[in-house]
């Protein structure tokens, strides 16, 4: 029996197509690296939550850490920059693939860089963490990686061409930077049942948004980083997770922010509104369930490898 790889698996259907074209905005929200430091990652929580999710509802035999691997094209010896690591989770992953080489994780959030520091400690592949913007990388001189690699975190960055030149400058001859995004109709299922719900509540209309990863995505990453990189490779590939109970699904909408609705600090929300929110939502993903024995979402990613 053959495994299918992500790029062979397609959960894509028109029915889906149809739902992304009704349901996605073109508005996305935006969010300010302060808010990673000072809002999202004052701790692991939220991290924590979605990671082991996707560790435990994914229906894509290769796992995130997985697809990656293949994309950096490793030897074993290379020196590696993550940008944005937070807790530590993919260098872990990566760094029995980098046995003789140097990890460097870089993130602008202390507590999730001490989390990070703590679960590399006593490997024998040398591990240093910095704390950091990834639009400044000056603490690094010219030439110093021969791989990049910033996971589901550039929508933070405040500069994405500083970002890119900077990686640009850091990066040796026939290094490779990885960026990993989402398509803007990645996790529709997740938008429809959310979207439903606010306006039941006749909610303000600014949070009818789409995610921040529409900020670069798969579609407009390319013409983002070709001012940086000879080629842009892009690379798709997919998953679904598949909840047969609502509360763990619950937990993933939790921690990705109600799709941002609360991503904002100082709007005026309160603790009733994500309340009335979720029991909202978790009634349509109940039905889901009942009818047809899960609720899914279905992630189109992947990521843009560039040299």
């Amino acid at each position: 029996m053959s495994i299918l790889t992500g790029e062979e698996m397609d959960f894509r259907t028109p029915e889906l197509d149809g739902l992304a074209s009704r349901v996605i905005p073109d508005q996305y929200f935006e969010l300010r690296a302060e808010d990673a430091r000072d809002t999202y990652f004052t701790d692991t929580s939220k991290l924590d939550a979605k990671q082991l999710v996707h560790d435990r509802f994914r229906t894509n035999p290769l796992a995130l850490h997985d697809q990656l691997i293949r994309a950096l094209d490793l030897r074993g010896a290379e020196e590696l920059l993550d940008l944005g690591c937070g807790n530590g989770e993919i260098l872990a992953r990566i760094r029995p693939y980098l046995a003789a080489g140097h990890l460097v994780g870089l993130d602008i959030a202390p507590a999730v860089l001490d989390v990070a520091r703590s679960r590399l400690d006593g490997v024998a592949t040398p591990c240093d963490f910095v704390e950091g913007s990834a639009d400044d990388l000056v603490m690094f001189p010219d030439h110093s990686f021969d791989r990049v690699m910033a996971v589901y975190m550039a929508h933070y960055v405040t500069d994405l061409q500083r970002c890119f030149a900077e990686v640009r400058r850091v990066l040796r001859s026939g290094g490779r930077f990885l960026l990993a995004t989402d398509r803007p109709d990645s996790m529709v299922e997740m938008y429809d049942v959310h979207f439903a719900a606010l306006r039941e509540m006749n909610a303000p209309q600014h949070l009818f948004r789409a995610t921040p990863k529409a900020r670069i995505s798969l579609d407009n990453g390319p013409a983002q980083l070709a001012p940086h990189f000879a080629t842009v490779e892009r690379a798709d590939w997919q998953d679904q997770l598949q909840f047969a109970k609502a509360d763990p699904f619950l937990a993933f909408y939790r921690s990705s922010n109600y799709c941002c609705a609360g991503s904002k600090p100082g709007e005026g929300l309160a603790p009733a509104f994500f309340t009335e929110l979720e029991e909202r939502v978790r009634a349509s993903v109940q039905t889901v369930i009942d009818d047809v024995g899960y609720f899914a979402l279905t992630k189109y990613t992947g990521t843009l490898i560039c040299s």
